[in-house]
């Protein structure tokens, strides 16, 4: 009996890579073509070293299943950069303008001017908010002084590295993730000056083995400084949605970071008014600790969409400490609905 297409899929999907994920959510399966008893597909990689042993998996898997010729290409689609050596002194380069990562169709940038203001919560409930919608989600956490995903997404443990120099990313709630805060202790501060901080987010960007995303979030630090530059100088990133606070003093420095982002050419996508308001759980009664619709005067004046506005309610807080954002926590809730708001606008719009 001939191999229908749903079959050799679900056959595929017993064979995982390194990272743990089957070759078929990694999106490692290209041109899929199932005639007769004859399966031929691709298998695009940044290195094919360590796939060969998947391949042969993958071929006994499927003959086993009833196919009666299986051909598998293994493709390299980029070839890995060497590992920088971070604490050599910065050498010059010759310029170079920015580049897609190979396998990601788009880039976005959630940035604010401050911290404290609700950025790492916002990307992380973002990341699995367009997860949910059916999106392939790569999440970076390019906070290297103060990574905070591996938290809020829930995933510990240590990076494998088959060939030293591909670095197999993490997984959790349907996101792909990287962050320094799976290869740094938790509790020792990064102690690197600009050089070396340039040359990390440079290997997170290349290096990581991402696979076949739809979108690939970036959770910057706050401010105007050296990650935020090196990223749009070496990546070709799609735009840049900023997240404040209501308040005045945020949303001074969140124009600093408008102002920085249009320097450089990167859009804005919109912005995100973030603690927007509280409501007392006991009582119902709504307070705008922290002033109310600054974010959507701002927007205005940029001409810029404001996505949306987050409530500052304590199930998102609870959410984030524990692992799993609220989006995944409890997906019906009004919180949630702020995030998958902004996902289904950024899609609608073809960003993501």
């Amino acid at each position: 009996m001939s191999l229908t297409r749903d079959q050799v899929l679900a056959c595929l999907r017993q064979i995982t890579d390194p990272s743990g994920t089957d070759i078929v959510e990694a999106g490692l399966v290209r041109a899929l073509n199932v005639d007769a008893g004859t399966v031929r597909f691709v298998m695009e990689v940044a290195d094919p070293a360590p796939y060969h042993e998947i391949k042969t998996k993958a071929e006994e898997a499927l003959k086993e299943s009833g196919a009666s010729a299986v051909s598998i290409v293994l493709t390299a689609h980029s070839k890995p950069t060497p590992p920088p050596d971070l604490k050599a002194a910065a050498k010059p380069a010759a310029p170079a303008g920015p580049e897609k990562i190979p396998g990601v169709a788009h880039i976005i940038a959630v940035a604010s001017g401050k911290g404290g203001v609700g950025k790492s919560t916002v990307a992380s409930n973002l990341a699995c908010a367009l997860a949910a919608e059916g999106r392939r989600v790569g999440l970076l956490d390019a906070d290297v002084y103060g990574p905070s995903q591996p938290r809020m997404m829930g995933i510990s443990g240590r990076p494998a590295s088959p060939d030293g120099k591909t670095i197999l990313p993490m997984r959790n709630f349907g996101v792909t993730m990287m962050s320094m805060g799976l290869v740094a202790n938790e509790n020792e501060a990064v102690v690197w000056r600009g050089p070396m901080l340039m040359g990390a987010l440079q290997q997170l960007l290349t290096q990581v083995q991402w696979g076949a995303l739809d979108v690939l979030i970036v959770d910057l630090p706050p401010g105007t400084g050296d990650v935020q530059m090196t990223l749009t100088q070496k990546a070709d990133v799609d735009g840049a949605i900023i997240v404040s606070t209501p308040q005045d003093v945020a949303l001074m420095d969140a124009r600093k970071g408008i102002d920085m982002f249009q320097q450089i050419g990167t859009p804005i996508l919109g912005m995100i008014e973030n603690m927007s308001t509280h409501i007392c759980s006991n009582c119902g009664h709504e307070e705008h600790v922290f002033g109310h619709g600054g974010v959507a005067a701002e927007a205005e004046k940029l001409g810029v969409p404001l996505l949306a506005e987050i409530p500052l309610h304590l199930d998102i807080r609870l959410a984030a400490d524990t692992g799993t954002p609220i989006v995944v926590a409890d997906p019906d809730s009004a919180q949630a609905q702020g995030f998958r708001k902004i996902a289904q606008a950024l899609i609608a719009a073809e960003r993501a």
